[in-house]
């Protein structure tokens, strides 16, 4: 039964999973908060950009069989593996009516290319007498079922439905770190509403692809050299994005429901507010503080998903140091590196581990993109 908007439910983390540089699992993640820097950084493989890579993982253990795995390209891979954290963590895993039932929103990106096939008709294009005729040829006999020119960005969703058996309706957003926020916004909204009770929420990124570096290096969003603070990248060459291979899925459900099946509680999230506007001098300021005002909330922690590009995270912390004086801000950045669509799902992941942890009450993730859209995200403990 759908609830006015006098009578909304309240909306809470059941389950978890995440996988990062961190490694894999919420403790692993508490550990890196804890210690403030990634535990991983490799230099070496794409310089002389830095990346923070995805920790070695034992599929079998989320995605047994080996067909599936071969199917998937690294994003797939990481977020099927999440989501099956996530759902271990809910204590689901084995309760089939319940996951059939239960819906999924997914956050991603346009999916990953095949770089070699990619250079192979490149080079060949070169030579070839008709390249009309052998663009044409090579696409349709190159390409894997599962590519067009890129994976299918629904397909991750697929994958989790097949894998998994979370098998009610899902939605896929797109729209870099934007869609993150739209996603946990979507799934909220729909559970507090009471149009249903639970939903299985997130995306994945992976970062060691030479496709996506050479797309931000093109904006001139990569930071060069090693890793240094979000914060402190504000020198001559010093600012920058420095992507991050990572995965985040929270499952959610109305309290009642938690509280009928005994389910352990990490932590409430409250409405998800979100904005677009017109990037200009001034505009990321204005958007965080008018998606403050409407969350009205003084937290005991900030999460910010500052991505290090310059100008954009420098009116960032000016925001915040002025809309939360005092109050410790971590940046995603400097525990994970960064991963666009994951960034508010891995946000509010964090948060959710920290306050049931008892770090905090009441967390803040605020989100902003590289390019557009802004975000403010609140979690804070039931009683």
């Amino acid at each position: 039964m759908s609830k006015t908007s006098m009578d909304r439910r309240d909306v809470v983390v059941t389950g978890i999973g995440l996988v990062s540089c961190a490694g894999e699992g919420i403790a692993a993640h508490l550990e890196a908060f804890a210690a403030g820097r990634p535990k991983a950084t490799d230099t070496e493989r794409f310089a002389p950009y830095p990346v923070h890579p995805a920790p070695p993982l034992l599929l079998d253990e989320q995605i047994p069989k080996k067909s599936d795995q071969r199917q998937m390209e690294a994003w797939q891979r990481l977020g099927v593996y999440a989501a099956g954290l996530a759902l271990d963590s809910a204590g689901v895993k084995q309760d089939a009516a319940f996951k059939a039932a239960m819906h999924l929103v997914v956050a991603c990106g346009g999916g990953e290319r095949d770089t070699a096939v990619d250079g192979a008709i490149l080079t060949g294009l070169r030579d070839a007498a008709d390249p009309g005729a052998y663009l044409n040829e090579h696409l349709q006999n190159d390409l894997r079922p599962t590519l067009f020119l890129a994976q299918l960005s629904n397909l991750l969703a697929g994958n989790i439905a097949i894998v998994h058996g979370v098998t009610g309706a899902s939605r896929t957003f797109m729209g870099e770190e934007a869609s993150g926020v739209d996603a946990l916004r979507n799934a909220q909204s729909r559970i507090a509403s009471g149009q249903i009770d639970t939903m299985l929420v997130g995306s994945s990124y992976s970062a060691e692809r030479p496709d996506v570096l050479v797309v931000h290096e093109m904006g001139g969003y990569l930071r060069k050299g090693d890793y240094r603070p979000v914060f402190e990248r504000e020198g001559e060459g010093e600012a920058g994005v420095i992507l991050g291979s990572t995965a985040a899925f929270l499952m959610l459900e109305a309290a009642e429901t938690a509280a009928a099946r005994e389910a352990t509680i990490f932590a409430r999230l409250l409405p998800v507010e979100s904005d677009r506007p017109r990037r200009e001098a001034g505009s990321v300021g204005r958007s965080l503080s008018t998606l403050w005002g409407e969350a009205a909330s003084k937290p005991d922690l900030v999460i910010s998903g500052a991505t290090g590009v310059k100008e954009i995270t420098a009116e960032e912390r000016a925001a915040l140091d002025v809309l939360t004086p005092g109050t410790p801000i971590t940046a995603l950045g400097d525990l994970t590196g960064h991963s666009l669509e994951v960034t508010a799902p891995l946000g509010a992941a964090l948060a959710a581990a920290l306050i049931s942890e008892g770090t905090a009450r009441e967390i803040t993730i605020t989100t902003v993109g590289h390019r557009r859209g802004e975000g403010v995200i609140r979690l804070s403990a039931l009683s």
